[in-house]
């Protein structure tokens, strides 16, 4: 739980309705609640924009499983889930799973800082909720998005999948410790050069950290290329360009759903209530 010495000094008190672990537990709750509603409307979006796009991939995988099989070529396994499975409830049970966590992920981050703002009226402004957010979603998601972004089904390889998938990983936790040593880097410039000094330069030294990771990093590339025959020639054209690109760009703005989501429901039910507790804080010193 994420309780600190802050939260028991003007934030809280001693009461049922105050206490830290009641309060960080109904926190978390309603970051798990806004995770939940942002997953539904993440899904909703992708279903109604994406699944067009993944429609046209599923038919070029379609295409060149024929093409294969006309040559000879017989490399394609049973599937476990079709792909119609995959790309409903397979694709709503991961969002809603990611939602959930994120969601929970968002409201403990959320507590640290509040903790540590001691609880002023201030610290719960929408400014201050939409740059933790945007850090958030910074770190998580886009920085490992640009080096590793998703592929469309059809577009894959067996045996580079386990490779990129551990790359992701890595990346994604190089990501998330760079961000937090450029939180603690602002704080320590802060009493030198100023708040929105201190946070510039920690954020410029988070970037070009990032770059450097990325260039260092292996490139995974598994868009299939043209199928051609024993002569060379093409009988099979490569992926598409634009179905490729659009899936991408869907993919990314079903996040920024997901994200944005989760940050206007969390915001507005951690005020109501933080404001709650408050309230009772303030009748229980007056009724003592």
């Amino acid at each position: 739980m994420c309780t600190s010495s802050y939260t028991t000094h003007g934030i809280y008190s001693a009461s049922p309705a105050t206490d830290p672990r009641s309060v960080e537990k109904r926190l978390i709750a309603r970051g798990l609640l806004a995770g939940a509603i942002g997953a539904v409307l993440a899904f909703a979006f992708a279903r109604l924009c994406a699944e067009p796009v993944i429609g046209r991939a599923i038919a070029f995988e379609g295409g060149r499983t024929e093409a294969e099989q006309a040559q000879g070529v017989h490399e394609h396994g049973v599937e476990l889930f079709t792909r119609g499975v995959q790309s409903s409830a397979g694709l709503g049970f991961g969002v809603l799973i990611f939602g959930l966590a994120m969601g929970a992920l968002f409201a403990v981050v959320f507590c640290v800082v509040y903790a540590r703002a001691a609880g002023s009226a201030k610290s719960l402004a929408p400014r201050q909720l939409s740059v933790l957010l945007a850090a958030a979603f910074v770190a998580v998601y886009l920085v490992p998005f640009l080096k590793y972004p998703p592929n469309p089904p059809s577009v894959g390889q067996s045996d580079t999948i386990g490779a990129r998938t551990g790359w992701y990983l890595v990346i994604l936790l190089i990501s998330v410790v760079l961000a937090i040593a450029a939180v603690l880097f602002a704080r320590r410039l802060a009493d030198r050069v100023g708040v929105w000094n201190g946070r510039l330069l920690a954020a410029g030294v988070y970037l070009a950290t990032i770059v450097v990771v990325m260039v260092l990093l292996p490139t995974v590339d598994e868009t299939p290329q043209p199928l051609r025959d024993a002569s060379g020639a093409i009988i099979y054209p490569g992926f598409p360009a634009d179905v490729l690109y659009e899936f991408r760009l869907l993919s990314l703005a079903t996040q920024l759903v997901l994200w944005v989501t989760i940050g206007l429901v969390f915001a507005s039910l951690a005020e109501r209530l933080v404001a709650d507790t408050a309230t009772s804080e303030r009748a229980s010193s007056i009724a003592a």
